[in-house]
């Protein structure tokens, strides 16, 4: 954590500790957040949630004119705990006005290298894997990319969801979208040969997975989300994008993720009026949340997430055995 704050204040960047309690989680579909019962001194009660992310206030902060800005500290995600999830973990996430997703992809790969240096590690380790921190890292599009490992052709299957599934060899539930196949299958069969021997970026998202991220189009004029992904031995690291600043278009983006959570979990969250009103007044930015946990993990060769946590949850237990 030294190193990493060492490495922001070199470039200019400040650190802000947004608070955890927020209006709304996050409104991605399979993003879960935690419910907290809120009462004030005269006895009133309101619902808020730990935030899963840093995001919501960092670019209120944006909008207000901070130019470079960090988070380094602690996020919450229900349903999720495994050797690479856990619910309450540490996030790193940036953000830097004015510039293109090229400088925080650099940015992550020289982040990724500081904490290994920092670690005393010449090698990221997990599980039988590895990858040199100091290589160049390999760039791959996800259409490429699906094409090695899964053997699908995105291009070719279009945007029939059965299609996709039969082509990959999965089975699809009666209500799959093709973003539910999309996910499976880049967890299956896509993910676990990344960031092999060094790491790889994953570039060039379908506009489907887009979420926050600004879209653009390719020169073949195909659209494409200005979003990366940062693997390492086959682990998910980073997630980085241009952001979307049309507040618009956002509020139609989040509408349909919270129709689709309500569907498949009953439920769903309230939207992030300032947030969303902030993004009126949001300069052009890149940003990239990285899981932190994670990356301590990778450098030090940790069986799990749960092993480098000072005080890991209890619902770990399984884990750290």
């Amino acid at each position: 954590m030294a190193a990493i704050r060492a490495w922001f204040a070199e470039r200019g960047f400040v650190e802000v500790d947004p608070s955890p309690l927020q209006v709304s989680p996050g409104n991605e579909t399979h993003l879960h957040g935690f419910t907290v019962a809120a009462t004030d001194a005269g006895g009133r009660r309101a619902h808020r949630y730990l935030h899963t992310s840093p995001e919501f206030a960092m670019k209120k902060l944006l909008a207000a004119g901070e130019e470079r800005l960090y988070s380094l500290g602690p996020v919450f995600r229900d349903r999720e705990l495994t050797r690479l999830h856990a619910p309450a973990f540490t996030m790193l996430e940036w953000y830097r006005a004015g510039d293109g997703v090229e400088a925080v992809m650099a940015d992550t790969i020289d982040i990724v290298r500081t904490a290994a240096a920092a670690a005393g590690s010449t090698s990221l380790r997990w599980q039988d894997r590895q990858a040199d921190p100091a290589a160049d890292a390999e760039r791959l599009s996800v259409l490429d990319a699906f094409r090695r490992l899964a053997g699908v052709d995105l291009h070719a299957i279009g945007d029939d969801a059965g299609a996709f599934a039969e082509a990959a060899g999965e089975r699809p539930a009666p209500d799959d979208t093709w973003s539910d196949v999309f996910s499976r299958v880049l967890v299956d069969c896509v993910e676990p040969g990344l960031g092999i021997a060094r790491p790889t970026l994953l570039t060039d998202y379908p506009p489907s997975e887009a979420a926050l991220a600004a879209i653009s189009t390719d020169a073949d004029g195909r659209e494409l989300a200005e979003r990366f992904e940062l693997y390492a031995c086959g682990v998910e690291l980073a997630n980085g994008f241009r952001e979307l600043t049309d507040a618009a278009e956002q509020r139609r983006r989040f509408e349909a993720a919270m129709d689709r959570k309500a569907a498949i979990y009953g439920e769903a969250y309230p939207l992030d009026e300032d947030f969303l009103s902030a993004l009126d007044h949001m300069p052009d930015a890149s940003g990239v949340a990285l899981g932190f946990d994670r990356l301590v993990m990778l450098a030090t060769g940790a069986p799990s997430v749960h092993h480098v946590q000072w005080s890991p949850s209890d619902l770990a237990a399984g884990f750290l055995g």
